[in-house]
């Protein structure tokens, strides 16, 4: 492809798909890889396909709509797939409380990957899977895009459509209750300071 965007300008891919539709495929390479697995975190690889389908197809429909001062569609996309991970919402929590019942599922092991013991581990698990489930869908939503996507606070606002004050206090309900339900820990901690270095 010729006059292809540089990397990173996706407001370039966007605005030129107007005219050349097939550029759009650039997103696609670009971000689906990482909303499948976010998408499969939440609900499974099953419907991770669907979403990750869904999620570019929506985009694509949309992107005359897109905001072109915005440089990275990375949040604009992860909002579109929370939307539509939030349509399923009964499927995710059911899928939760399973996991809260039985302590095993891989959805959750990254979360407790430190712990001393297999059984600490599943423990934790089941503790947390029951702590996610009983949050709100809003809340869900801002927790993990920033435990899962290692999202900053602006960039959940963004994939949202929130204030980012908002975002904070979302944030901050939702990690009460998975310290509750964790005993005291937490394992989707992100503070401002490491937001504002690299993860590196």
């Amino acid at each position: 492809m010729t006059g292809i965007p540089p990397d990173g300008d996706d407001a370039a891919v966007i605005s030129q798909s107007q005219e050349r539709p097939e550029i759009f495929a650039l997103l696609y390479d670009r971000y689906a890889p990482d909303i499948h697995r976010y998408a499969a975190r939440r609900l499974g690889d099953g419907a991770a396909d669907d979403i990750t389908a869904e999620t570019f197809l929506t985009a694509f429909r949309l992107r005359a709509r897109y905001d072109t001062t915005r440089e990275n569609a990375r949040p604009w996309l992860y909002g579109i797939a929370a939307n539509l991970i939030g349509k399923q919402r009964r499927a995710e929590v059911r899928g939760l409380r399973a996991l809260a019942r039985t302590g095993r599922d891989p959805v959750a092991e990254s979360w407790v990957e430190h712990a001393d013991s297999r059984v600490t581990a599943e423990a934790a698990q089941a503790a947390l899977a029951g702590a996610v489930a009983g949050l709100s869908g809003g809340d869900r939503h801002v927790l993990l895009l920033v435990a899962w996507a290692d999202f900053s606070y602006q960039e959940v606002a963004d994939a949202l459509s929130l204030p980012i004050g908002t975002v904070r206090s979302r944030l901050n309900r939702a990690r009460r209750k998975v310290r509750t339900a964790l005993g005291g820990d937490d394992p989707t901690r992100v503070t401002d300071v490491a937001e504002a270095t690299s993860h590196g």
